[in-house]
């Protein structure tokens, strides 16, 4: 059981699913915060009821500030290492989330990003992948970074890191930033492979081609 790292669960009318996410990670990581951006469903009530401690927004603001407020309430634990950002929707996995943090432990690295493109079972669609590999390359551009996907919401960070990193960009745009902050304070990275599960309910609610292509609409504004 991981006593020393926090998962930071962005929280958004997810209330059908989010409860065997929690339930299931606990296994795992005793320490969870949801923080339920302004949900319109019972998500928040159903993250504490299934373990984790719940953070409310009273409106949404989006992903990018609901990672931003559960980093800065994950902070307040003097015991806290390491803090994971994880869906939750059951797209992510705690293996790898494990794996990630365990790198963090035994390497001389500040962050581990995973990554989709690195894994052999890749289930995004072709016109997706598109998107994302052309966000990729405006991000290596731009920051220098060389990374292979740069909006997987699956990310571990040490606590000196998750000090430094200042989300400032509230919706989808938010994975962007994190990379320029990386870049900013010259923090030490790797990635690694992990495994997206694209369920019908995942797709089924929105993660679609579309919101590809609102994210590289954010970053062309935002530069």
């Amino acid at each position: 059981m991981n006593t020393d790292t926090w998962l930071v669960v962005p929280l958004y009318n997810e209330g059908t699913v989010v409860g065997d996410v929690i339930r299931h990670a606990r296994k795992t990581f005793s320490k969870i915060v949801c923080v339920d951006d302004g949900s319109a469903d019972n998500s928040g009530e159903v993250a504490a009821q299934a373990g984790a401690v719940v953070v409310t927004h009273p409106v949404n603001l989006g992903q990018g500030a609901a990672l931003q407020t559960g980093i800065s309430y994950v902070l307040g634990d003097p015991e806290m290492k390491y803090v994971v950002t994880f869906d939750s929707d059951g797209q992510h996995r705690t293996e790898d989330a494990e794996r990630m943090v365990q790198r963090l432990r035994t390497e001389d690295l500040d962050v581990v990003l995973g990554s989709r493109f690195l894994d052999a079972k890749v289930e995004a669609g072709f016109m997706k992948r598109i998107v994302l590999k052309a966000a990729v390359m405006f991000e290596r551009i731009t920051t220098r970074l060389k990374v292979t996907d740069t909006h997987n919401g699956l990310r571990a960070f040490s606590r000196s890191a998750a000090e430094q990193i200042q989300i400032r960009q509230n919706r989808m745009a938010h994975g962007s930033e994190i990379l320029q902050e990386i870049a900013r304070h010259n923090l030490r990275y790797a990635e690694e492979p992990v495994h997206i599960i694209y369920t019908d309910y995942s797709r089924a609610k929105g993660q679609s081609l579309w919101n590809s292509v609102n994210i590289l609409n954010e970053l062309f504004l935002d530069r």
